[in-house]
């Protein structure tokens, strides 16, 4: 059974995990989740860098950990790379990084805007938040009432820094082995740019969830069975 690090997308936090860390472990899994520096921890957004979230994530690998990384995590389990070589990455519903891109930079690059005015900027202009009223229908559309309410009660504020800054993708990633989990209902990120993201992975490595953005609180146990079948080919 495997060594899950569970990394979160923006302005989510370790708590985004909370029916999906129970539905790994009756699989047999250990997970783990880590909330990445900057959100709801008191820093002030401004110091916080992108070297500093990739090297968050690699103090947590080890040789037997396999990382998923979920939206803009994809870039922190990326980047973590450079420091540290784990056993596979999973990318759900994620951002795959291209060289000299910064995450900003490959959401303006998406086939169609989808957040909008949802985010907010605040007035120093160091993070942005999401509006709470937009959360439901952009991230949890899917979810259970309760588990929306639970994850708007939790979204923080998100520091801009480190997904104004282009990342250069270490040469280890392309032979490290590495699946996709894609969303086919995401409002988030949209699917056709998650599967042109892949489009030149192998088939076997892309899986397809009926979900939107956050299948850990919409389908927490689809989603667990999908890690463990990815688990299970990640030698």
């Amino acid at each position: 059974m495997a060594d899950i690090l569970l990394v979160h997308g923006s302005c989510h936090g370790a708590w985004c995990w909370r029916d999906l860390i129970p539905a790994l472990e009756a699989l047999g899994h250990s997970p783990r989740p880590l909330t990445l520096p900057g959100h709801d921890d008191g820093r002030a957004p401004e110091g916080v860098t992108l070297d500093e979230t990739c090297r968050a994530v690699a103090a947590e690998i080890t040789p037997e950990t396999l990382v998923l990384g979920h939206s803009w995590g994809g870039y922190p389990i990326t980047g973590a790379l450079a420091h540290a070589r784990p056993r596979g990455l999973i990318y759900l519903c994620a951002y795959v990084p291209r060289s000299g891109l910064s995450l900003i930079d490959m959401r303006k690059a998406g086939p169609r805007q989808t957040i909008g005015d949802a985010a907010v900027k605040s007035a120093d202009g160091h993070s942005y938040h999401i509006r709470p009223e937009a959360a439901p229908d952009l991230f949890y559309h899917d979810c259970p009432p309760e588990a929306v309410a639970y994850a708007c009660d939790h979204l923080c504020a998100q520091p801009i820094l480190p997904q104004a800054t282009p990342l250069e993708v270490p040469e280890i990633w392309s032979s490290l082995p590495k699946a996709y989990i894609r969303c086919a209902n995401d409002r988030t990120i949209p699917p056709e740019y998650q599967e042109s993201m892949v489009a030149d992975w192998p088939r076997d490595t892309v899986h397809v969830l009926e979900s939107a953005h956050s299948p850990f609180l919409a389908m927490p146990a689809e989603l667990a069975d999908c890690i463990d079948q990815i688990a299970a080919t990640m030698p």
